[in-house]
């Protein structure tokens, strides 16, 4: 059973910059799409940035020309750089992977960000 672990959240000022770690405990990027959601109390939890197999990556919006994913295949890890961040930014951070082949998805437990003066 694959499981993925977040860290690298915590309290930043507005305008300030964090990144996000997922480790994964197995090599799996070469059949798992990989990728970083958010989710606030109450509300759905929303995609912020995926990574294929194939190495292509995608954004929403809100965070196009911010934050940047990628991965580090050799340390089984993908991550989050977060730069210029907003007040809304705030937000318990998932770490997600999907099979190419089975669609199964795996989360990890989240880390949360707060961006406050």
């Amino acid at each position: 059973q694959v499981q993925l672990v977040e860290s690298g959240g915590g309290l930043v000022q507005p305008g300030g910059s964090l990144t996000l770690s997922c480790a994964a405990s197995r090599n799996i990027f070469s059949f798992y799409d990989m990728g970083w959601y958010r989710q606030n109390p109450g509300k759905q939890r929303e995609l912020v940035a995926t990574i294929t197999s194939g190495g292509s990556t995608n954004y929403a919006d809100s965070v196009k020309d911010r934050f940047t994913i990628s991965r580090a295949n050799a340390k089984n890890t993908v991550y989050l750089q977060m730069n210029g961040l907003k007040p809304e930014d705030t937000a318990v951070y998932y770490c997600n992977a999907l099979s190419t082949i089975t669609r199964r998805q795996i989360w990890g437990q989240g880390t949360l960000v707060t961006v406050s003066s």
